[in-house]
């Protein structure tokens, strides 16, 4: 959105040429909606590229600047210069002149010579630097926007955080100014940006207030988990003995809204007219929009008449325009059976008459009628923002669409201090949520969560008891206090949303998998068979192998076998099969079961069998026993892999964990049976890539994303590749000693030769990368914000408490980016850039 120019001394008018410049905000957002308009909007120039010496310049020109220094390019660099261009345009509106500097080509000092700053962009002032703001704030546009025009009115727009800051602030503009409270859920958004673009303006005329949470929203009667952002205003230019009254905006939140809004509290509160309805002049600007209701005096009752409409007026301001008419002018001539009448903006001037019984049912007729066109307004914004992308978390979009839909909570147990000890005690399986009510995460979640109760149940599966804790409610079990002179079996909770399990005697277990139903209820049914099984008769091993937790399951199983049970490498297996618990079937076989076995397969014992799920009605592969719980669990993994796999959300972690490069083919969905045939002959390439490539191969993950099953692939394409290239597309990434990422030739066919000379041009340096993937070390922007680092300087000891062991380090993100195998490796998404 495009304002006109103000100086920036901060000196604003209230004038009426104030409205003048609002009816240039108004065409260019109405025109802004017209294809035309955008197009001409959207010619903007390069953004703009100063050197060291036009740089030092603009600092002492007396005007504010923002400015990027660039020092390498990525993915995000490029989406964020991007945005910083369209952001110019607004920015130049009010003196602030926006930029980057190429360190490669001009070298700042300073600015140019230390890695973190190209984590961050800097507004100067005077000549000196005034605000440094870290990327991950300054996102897009809008969070643009609103940072810099926050941080230049810091002063100005204050924040209260109770009702108690709230009065004081009342008491200290009482008389001179009103107040506009405003209550955006975070920072950095549309609305946001509209709060700070209008504070601008009026910052003169009211006191802008800013919130963002606090008590102060239980006395404004909002719950503080809202994420409808919300205006208030407070009418205390008159000297008014006790609160300031207050006035609720109705509509949702923009510029322009928040712009008619204060309009309509400059509007007188009541009009009185002698004349008839149909009579009086339509509301001219800015009104135009605003409905006009008429209330009838009668000259016997004019003042309490006037006191009536007096009060309705400050109950339907920011709603409707209320007029008084005195029928004891000659000139008024409507019937004495109506006593109200209204007329609507989209009516024209036609003026409908009523007869009421009370002020209640006006009320009635118009906020009745302005929430429903609110709701109906607002669910579709909300619509619009998730479908435009403009709400980017999509984990937040979804709560916030969903908010009316309260989650039904009667299929799980809501634990508290009191009952949580003897719960987790009794038999069977106790799984436990803990959650906050306010986190977006959590909430998303919980739907999730009780869905796989319900299912459970109908199931009629009543070993697995689902329990939930709210954190923000018993904060001291969550930190895994004791329980009076009972300790707590977990350690504190310190993310949200956990799920922890617990069994009677054994250790407490956590689920690392993704917050989904599928995936947790498929966890929860391979933990509920003991693990590993005994086996003792061959009825229970054919049992074992074709029996499944649930019809739909297609587990993964693996047995071991073992001359007698009290081999030594039967604790080993023991170890290894709680490990893999909730992903893997495993069995026991000791003593002339297992020799049987081992005779008809003719392998060596102790031995171990992996029975891949997709390796159906064929022979095991055979493991060796390994000495380490760790290496039998990483070679196990290994024995399950699918040779030519396909990534799904749910199995990439997985796959990313294993540290191998990915060669990695892009499937559009099939329309007919001719894509049919085509995708599976790539597939069989794909296959021949493998055969043909033999020990070569091993260095690579073969894989394919099928776009049809997985939309999100199409992100990831588009984030290696900067665009969207023709299908079917192979690209080799995730390369262990760089972050190229090499696009196979669109216009070559991919047959396994083909592809595996391409590999060999891709390994002599022969080819040229197509793309690069974006790191994941973000260092803190400043050594103060180095919070582990201090900590360990502050007590040594502590960072070799803090050293992860091996077997934890299996399990750690980090290390599933560096391609160690993990103990639960499916259940840890690693922070790649292009999910």
């Amino acid at each position: 959105m495009l304002l006109p120019s103000f100086p920036m001394s901060y000196v604003r008018t209230t004038h009426p040429c104030l409205s003048m410049m609002w009816l240039r905000v108004t065409f260019f957002l109405l025109c802004t909606s017209a294809a035309g308009c955008t197009d001409m909007f959207n010619m903007s120039g390069l953004l703009l590229e100063f050197t060291a010496v036009e740089f030092y310049d603009k600092m002492n020109s007396g005007k504010m600047v923002f400015i990027y220094f660039e020092n390498q390019a990525s993915q995000t660099i490029s989406l964020f210069l991007g945005e910083l261009k369209k952001s110019a345009d607004v920015l130049k509106d009010y003196g602030i002149l926006v930029g980057k500097i190429n360190c490669k080509k001009e070298m700042v000092p300073l600015y140019c010579t230390k890695e973190m700053m190209q984590h961050s962009a800097f507004l100067f002032r005077d000549g000196k630097e005034f605000l440094s703001f870290d990327l991950d704030t300054v996102f897009d546009i809008n969070s643009i926007v609103s940072e810099v025009l926050f941080a230049i009115l810091r002063d100005e727009v204050k924040y209260v955080h109770s009702d108690a800051d709230l009065l004081v602030m009342e008491k200290s503009v009482r008389g001179k100014k009103d107040i506009v409270l405003s209550y955006v859920s975070s920072l950095g958004t549309q609305e946001h940006r509209s709060v700070m673009e209008t504070a601008y303006v009026y910052g003169s005329k009211y006191q802008f207030i800013l919130i963002t949470g606090g008590p102060v929203l239980k006395h404004l009667g909002i719950h503080r988990t809202s994420p409808l952002s919300r205006v208030w205003f407070l009418h205390c230019r008159a000297p008014y003995s006790d609160r300031c009254p207050l006035t609720p905006m109705r509509t949702p939140l923009s510029t322009l809204s928040l712009h008619t809004f204060l309009q309509l509290m400059d509007a007188p509160l009541l009009s009185e007219v002698y004349e008839d309805p149909s009579a009086v002049p339509s509301p001219q600007f800015p009104y135009q929009q605003t409905p006009q209701l008429f209330l009838f005096s009668n000259s016997e009752t004019e003042q309490l008449d006037r006191d009536t409409a007096r009060t309705l007026a400050w109950r339907l301001r920011g709603i409707a325009l209320l007029t008084l008419v005195h029928r004891k002018s000659p000139a008024v001539t409507t019937p004495v059976e109506y006593n109200a009448a209204y007329r609507l903006p989209d009516k024209g001037s036609e003026v409908k008459y009523l007869t009421l019984k009370n002020l209640d049912e006006l009320l009635e007729l118009f906020l009745h009628h302005e929430g429903d066109e609110e709701l109906e307004e607002e669910e579709c914004n909300i619509e619009d923002d998730v479908s435009n992308g403009e709400l980017e978390d999509e984990i937040v979009a979804s709560v916030y669409v969903n908010r009316g839909h309260m989650v039904h909570m009667d299929s799980i147990t809501q634990l508290t201090s009191d009952d949580f000890l003897d719960a987790v005690s009794q038999s069977g399986l106790t799984v436990v949520l803990f959650y906050l009510k306010w986190d977006a995460v959590s909430i998303a979640f919980l739907s999730s969560y009780t869905e796989v109760a319900e299912r459970l149940a109908d199931a009629g599966i009543d070993d697995v008891h689902m329990s939930a804790v709210d954190c923000g409610e018993w904060t001291d079990l969550c930190a895994a206090r004791p329980v009076g002179p009972r300790p707590i079996s977990f350690q504190p909770i310190t993310a949200f949303p956990s799920v922890l399990l617990f069994r009677p005697q054994e250790p407490t277990r956590e689920y690392r998998g993704l917050l989904g139903c599928e995936p947790l209820l498929r966890f929860l049914l391979l933990s509920r068979p003991t693990s590993p099984q005994i086996l003792s008769t061959q009825q229970e091993v054919t049992s074992f192998l074709r029996g499944t937790p649930h019809p739909e399951l297609q587990p993964d199983r693996i047995v071991g076998l073992f001359r007698t049970h009290t081999h030594s490498g039967v604790a080993v297996f023991n170890e290894a099969a709680k490990s893999l618990r909730g992903r893997v079937l495993s069995a026991l076989l000791t003593d002339a079961l297992a020799q049987e076995w081992a005779a008809d397969l003719s392998v060596n014992l102790p031995a171990v069998l992996v029975f891949p799920s997709w390796k159906r009605d064929s022979q095991p592969s055979v493991l060796p026993l390994f000495s380490s719980v760790d290496n039998l669990v990483s070679h196990v993994d290994a024995e399950l892999l699918h040779p030519l796999p396909e990534l799904t959300v749910e199995n990439l972690p997985s796959f990313l964990s294993l540290g191998k490069a990915l060669l990695l083919l892009f499937v559009g969905e099939e329309e007919d049976e001719i894509g049919l045939r085509q995708n599976k002959v790539l597939l069989e390439e794909m296959r021949g890539v493998l055969e043909s490539g033999g020990e070569r191969m091993e260095r690579y993950l073969t894989c394919w994303i099928h776009l049809g099953r997985t939309p999100a692939g199409m992100s990831v394409l588009g984030s290696y590749l900067g665009s969207m290239p023709p299908l079917p597309a192979l690209v080799l990434t995730h390369l262990p000693s760089s972050h190229e990422v090499y696009e196979y030739p669109f216009n070559t066919p991919i047959t396994a030769q083909s592809v595996l000379q391409w590999l060999q041009r891709v390994e002599e340096a022969k080819e040229s990368p197509a793309g690069m993937l974006e790191k994941d070390d973000w260092p803190p922007s400043v050594k103060f914000y180095d919070f582990l680092k201090i900590m360990d300087e502050e007590e040594p000891g502590f960072a070799k408490q803090r050293a992860p062991k091996k077997e934890d380090q299996e399990v750690e993100a980090d290390e599933l980016n560096a391609g160690e195998a993990t103990t639960d490796s499916s259940y840890h998404t690693p922070h790649h850039s292009e999910l």
